[in-house]
């Protein structure tokens, strides 16, 4: 049950926009209750020849979406903001439980299982990809 996005672009009758060349799948957001932060998941895979770099995400629904990376340091569960994330070309990148995730703070809007959410990832080279997130009850995976 899993969206998948593929992108490339090809404007005008000759002129080529860069290829984006990335995959998403499986993109979801777990419900919890209004102003608690949320999370983002999703895999991404870059399918181009060149490495890209994810440098950030934003959504009309939420005031700030930033990424991090749960790791587990001396036994504790630590939670730490990430400014890029490199993506190797044909290297499956999940963003999971446990490791990369979007933190989406100050919702727009109620949300509830089955909404959708808009959100745009923005790369260090070529054009962004926006992409439909499904919001899931919070014990759906």
């Amino acid at each position: 049950m899993g969206l998948v996005l593929c992108a490339g672009l090809l404007t005008g009758s000759a002129a080529r926009e860069p290829a984006i060349d990335i995959q998403v799948k499986d993109a979801w957001i777990r419900w919890l209750p209004p102003n608690v932060p949320g999370a983002g998941y999703m895999a991404l895979v870059n399918t181009g020849p060149a490495t890209r770099v994810l440098i950030g995400a934003s959504s009309p629904d939420y005031g700030e979406v930033s990424m991090h990376q749960t790791r587990i340091r001396n036994g504790v569960n630590e939670m730490t903001p990430v400014a890029s994330i490199e993506l190797r070309p044909r290297i499956l990148v999940r963003f999971a439980e446990g490791g990369y995730h979007l933190m989406l703070l100050q919702p727009k809007r109620p949300l509830k299982p089955g909404d959708r959410v808009l959100i745009t990832l923005r790369f260090a080279q070529g054009p962004s990809v926006e992409v439909p997130f499904e919001v899931r009850a919070g014990n759906s995976t």
